[in-house]
């Protein structure tokens, strides 16, 4: 699939400086060097300025107010943000390919009752599509991908190879789903017997993903326990890769939570937020808007400021982290200090200071042994 520099300029409200009628087909990082022609590329950060000098691409999208220091042979998209206007052609150039995707194809199975609403949609072969369900236009249902009896799925959502989705879940608009991840499991809830048993407490929710949400690769997210319940994904959060979301927990509008974190059940996260790689919920928290988590924290209580930045097991203000850190990184070299004191032999003035440092260094280590143990 070929574009003009033109045509590219429009998407990206650019203004071109060069030739404008040129033809292309890929994109390309700016340090790299392909063969042949046909590609474009972007400069955002100044520190790769002296690649775009010698690339081989025949178009870098730049910012608006970008001089070149020397001459140079490509041409160039003037635009306000490039980062953002490169993202924006990608994103206009994957969906023009995947939306190309129709018709059903064999062998699948589709529910006696069928599928309604549906306009120009894609189902891959072994894809399983259950009764009653309702599936809006340029859906794209991948081979293998497994829909249960009455959900919902919005125009141009995408299901990639080996999602999964449980019955009765909804997912809006314009949604991402990859491959393996479960929409709709059962939530992790036992009851303890007088045995020492657990009995399986049935889980009867639902899972309500809204518009623009993308789920990662291999992420699961739990169904409520109860009919009248609801997991919730709010419009536009970001889900990546291997997360674990437990039942009946809200995830805010545009909040990002990155790979391998796990957010205990009924737990309720605000808009806007930034959970990092690693991190654990407790169950039953809140976790207000803006708030930053830094990657491997642990949270076992709820936190009362918005845009708060928090990191740490147990995670505390991050600033204090960052400083308890230095303390933290310290101790064996205070530690050393009063053993080569004691060892030389110190005035009788200093007895009273040298007992103080043993006192801060003992605080300190149980200090971190109580953060480490709770």
């Amino acid at each position: 699939m070929k574009f003009t520099i033109k045509q590219i300029a429009i998407v990206v409200g650019g203004e071109v400086q060069g030739n404008e009628s040129l033809e292309i087909h890929d994109v390309i990082e700016i340090d790299k060097q392909p063969p042949g022609s046909g590609f474009i590329s972007f400069l955002a950060n100044e520190k790769y300025e002296n690649f775009i000098y010698t690339t081989s691409a025949d178009a870098v999208i730049v910012n608006e107010d970008f001089s070149p220091k020397k001459e140079i042979d490509t041409t160039l998209i003037k635009v306000k943000d490039p980062y953002s206007a490169f993202t924006a052609l990608l994103e206009q150039y994957d969906k023009m390919v995947k939306l190309n995707k129709r018709g059903v194809e064999s062998p699948c199975f589709i529910g006696t009752e069928g599928v309604s609403d549906c306009e120009n949609i894609y189902i891959g072969a072994f894809a399983y599509i259950g009764k009653n369900c309702k599936i809006g236009k340029n859906v794209k249902i991948y081979p293998h991908s497994y829909i249960g009896d009455n959900v919902q799925i919005g125009d141009e959502t995408i299901l990639y190879a080996g999602a999964k989705v449980y019955d009765n879940a909804v997912i809006g608009k314009a949604c991402t789903i990859h491959a393996g991840a479960v929409i709709g499991s059962d939530g992790f809830g036992f009851a303890p017997q007088q045995d020492g048993s657990y009995k399986t407490i049935p889980q009867l929710g639902n899972v309500v993903v809204e518009d623009y949400v993308s789920v990662g690769s291999n992420t699961t997210i739990d169904r409520a326990t109860l009919r009248s319940g609801s997991t919730v994904i709010r419009q536009g959060a970001k889900l990546d890769n291997l997360i674990q979301i437990g039942h009946n927990v809200e995830i805010g509008e545009n909040t990002v939570v990155a790979a391998q974190a796990g957010i205990s059940g009924s737990s309720k996260i605000g808009k806007n937020c930034a959970i990092g790689g690693q991190v654990g919920l407790a169950g039953h928290i809140i976790i207000p808007d803006n708030t930053q988590v830094g990657a491997q924290s642990g949270i076992n209580s709820s936190i009362k400021k918005k845009g708060t930045k928090i990191q740490g097991y147990p995670a505390f203000d991050y600033n204090g982290f960052m400083k308890s850190s230095v303390v933290f990184r310290k101790l064996p070299d205070l530690q050393k200090r009063v053993d080569q004191l004691e060892k030389n032999g110190i005035s009788p003035e200093a007895n009273s200071e040298l007992d103080n440092l043993k006192k801060i260094v003992k605080e300190l280590e149980e200090k971190i042994l109580n953060m480490l143990s709770s």
